[in-house]
């Protein structure tokens, strides 16, 4: 395993970003290894190693379907594999379903997907395609900014769309059907489950298998990508693209293609990773602004939040240790969330935004002193996407009915329970108050949160 050199303790806290550098010599399989980040290897295996030992740098890709508008965190796992690989020169290809997407992946599925209007999937291809070429931006430099300035490969973003939108039925039936067989396909686990069901399986969905098979042979043979990554449910997929690989490819046995698998991530409760209140949490800003992405890692538990740095961060494993290891010393400091938490907005929204998120999260929860300016406050929270605009003559009661849509009796029931906390100094009035100046940031900004969770920021004009 690498060693490498430098404190960590500057970055426990927030402080200033220090860099590592690996002074090891192991290959990215034993980097991803080592992170979690793989469940299972197709053969030969020992080729691959070998390939890598000799710094061969096979291309990798993986894909995703345009069923939403955004990229989501479980989607994150195949693609910190290509980036590992990338920041350490790989060339790497995110491949968007446009074509694959109107037909529907059963894996993991035990239900039809809901189909989706043509210009709906459309506008997700592009907000997706946009999601992917950021992803590798911010992950050059995130990579750079904790470890060392990254020697990265190519990244592309294609969509299948460009080579199935000319495909005709019979012509694919008659150039490649004879190579797919069907006893393989029905022996499937995507397959199987959904025909031992009561729901059955539509042929749209029992040839998607078919559908990804080609578009790995095609990347294979136009883009001399080696190495597909998935989720586990995606294996049947992945070595279905292997066989036909295999069957067309005439060099295939001196240079075969491979498949990586990652595992299925579930909490240490059994949750599914990636869910908030049973809502997707999203990639794009937009949908999931930085403080909610911070909000959620913040809130890992003890037992989960080793593992999550090692798969969401690409600080150094060594780095890892000491960070759990300080964190094990003062648990309630939660300093390793705190970590977490910085590392993946970063990574994801961009250098700087971990901090901005930490901030604040620490004005609202932290209970310290506010000693920020107003003008940064109404930067950060505008940000963060939770800044509300008041009049200057709206009472506490008002506030209160504007930021929750509760009536004007329930907020007063709120105020008599104390459970309301008004302004930095987190006060508890018991009832309305119509002149709300001594409790602002510079006569213009007031901090309001009811009960434990719901936090609100007015700009007071």
């Amino acid at each position: 395993m690498s060693c490498f050199m430098r404190t960590m303790r500057p970055w426990l806290h927030g402080g200033t970003r220090q860099r590592w550098f690996s002074t090891g010599s192991g290959t990215v399989l034993d980097e991803l290894r080592a992170r979690g980040l793989v469940q299972q290897i197709s053969e030969p295996v020992d080729a691959l190693v070998q390939q890598l030992r000799e710094g061969k740098r096979p291309r990798l890709y993986c894909g995703a379907d345009p069923t939403a508008s955004s990229l989501h965190l479980g989607n994150l796992m195949p693609l910190m594999v290509l980036l590992h690989c990338y920041v350490r020169g790989h060339d790497v290809v995110a491949l968007i379903g446009g074509a694959t997407g109107m037909v529907g992946d059963p894996s993991g599925r035990s239900t039809e997907r809901t189909a989706l209007a043509d210009a709906t999937r459309l506008e997700n291809v592009r907000r997706i395609s946009g999601q992917f070429k950021r992803f590798f931006e911010n992950g050059r430099e995130y990579h750079g900014s904790r470890v060392a300035p990254a020697q990265s490969g190519h990244a592309v973003v294609v969509n299948n769309v460009e080579w199935w939108k000319d495909m005709g039925l019979l012509d694919f039936l008659a150039r490649y059907g004879r190579h797919i067989r069907v006893q393989n396909m029905l022996g499937r686990d995507s397959v199987s489950a959904r025909l031992s069901s009561g729901s059955g399986m539509g042929f749209n969905e029992f040839s998607y298998q078919i559908l990804q098979a080609y578009d790995f042979y095609h990347l294979h043979t136009h883009h001399g990508v080696a190495i597909q990554v998935g989720g586990g449910d995606q294996w049947g997929n992945i070595t279905a693209g292997i066989d036909l690989i295999g069957r067309l490819s005439p060099g295939a046995a001196a240079n075969p293609a491979f498949g990586v698998t990652v595992p299925l991530l579930l909490t240490a409760s059994g949750a599914k990773f990636g869910k908030s209140a049973g809502n997707a949490v999203f990639v794009d800003p937009v949908i999931t602004p930085s403080y909610q992405l911070y909000q959620f890692f913040v809130n890992t538990s003890d037992a989960d939040v080793a593992r999550f740095l090692r798969l969401f961060t690409m600080l150094p494993l060594s780095a890892i240790d000491e960070a759990v290891a300080a964190h094990t010393v003062a648990p309630q400091r939660r300093l390793a969330q705190r970590l977490l938490a910085r590392e993946v907005v970063d990574l994801l929204h961009g250098l700087g935004h971990g901090k901005d998120a930490e901030t604040v999260s620490d004005v609202l929860f932290g209970g310290a002193r506010v000693d920020l300016p107003a003008g940064e406050l109404l930067r950060l929270f505008t940000d963060a996407g939770i800044l509300r605009e008041a009049p200057r003559s709206a009472s506490l009661v008002d506030l209160m009915c504007l930021a929750t849509g509760s009536s004007r009796a329930e907020a007063r029931r709120k105020l008599v329970q104390g459970a309301v906390y008004l302004g930095p100094d987190r006060s508890r009035p018991a009832q309305d108050i119509a002149d709300l100046s001594p409790h602002m940031i510079e006569d213009r900004v007031l901090l309001l949160r009811i009960g434990k969770q719901q936090c609100y920021v007015f700009h007071i004009q």
